[in-house]
């Protein structure tokens, strides 16, 4: 049985620099929209991760042991 499923609230636009993320100054950015308006930038490279929220000219480094336990936490917090 399928759900009914409504209007879509996120939307993502992708753009990549270079197909083999191993190489250096190469990364996959990703625009983040909720209802229309843009929340933020993500910017995926081989070591980090880098995240613009709305409206910010400053971006947050996570390397990816720092995002895996970011993760963890939000998922797992609690249990």
């Amino acid at each position: 049985m399928r759900r009914n499923q409504g209007v879509r609230k996120h939307e993502v636009w992708a753009a990549i620099d270079n197909i083999e993320l191993v190489r250096a100054k190469s990364s996959l950015h990703l625009n983040v929209w909720a209802d229309g308006e843009k929340i933020g930038q993500l910017e995926i490279g081989q070591g980090s991760l880098y995240w613009w929220g709305k409206n910010r000219h400053k971006s947050k480094r996570l390397n990816w042991s720092q995002f895996a336990k970011k993760m963890d936490e939000l998922a797992y917090d609690g249990e």
